[in-house]
């Protein structure tokens, strides 16, 4: 990733979370939200937005980025003012639910090191003799 690029991505991260987070009052708007990626084209004119969304139900989260996405032409005009390119990328909005299958992960290996720490030992093995 070119180093504009990566400046762009990181002011558009920056800017985004701030919008969301200081002036959307939409009321289905609910629960923790954070903008975990962005995926910039390369000629600037789209950037795709990843959302994380904690402590609501997965139906509270889908009402919440539809929410979003309804409000990008806002969150949009609010990004153009502190990008400084020729014009402001559209921005689309997703459900990013990989610190979610991440959780998960990690209890499944937690639930399996409990079940390993509880195995009876099994007795060593002796070589057979005849």
């Amino acid at each position: 990733m070119s180093r504009r690029l990566e400046k762009v991505s990181r002011t558009i991260r920056d800017t985004v979370s701030k919008v969301i987070q200081d002036q959307l009052s939409d009321p289905r708007i609910r629960g923790l939200i954070s903008v975990t990626r962005i995926k910039v084209a390369a000629d600037f004119s789209t950037a795709h937005v990843y959302l994380s969304i904690i402590g609501v139900e997965t139906k509270q989260q889908q009402l919440t980025t539809q929410a979003i996405q309804h409000a990008a032409g806002f969150i949009q005009s609010r990004l153009a003012s502190v990008l400084s390119t020729r014009s402001c990328p559209t921005l689309s909005f997703t459900l990013d639910d990989s610190l979610k299958k991440g959780s998960e992960v990690l209890n499944i290996i937690n639930q399996l090191s409990k079940e390993h720490i509880h195995l009876p030992e099994e007795e060593d093995e002796k070589p057979l003799t005849e």
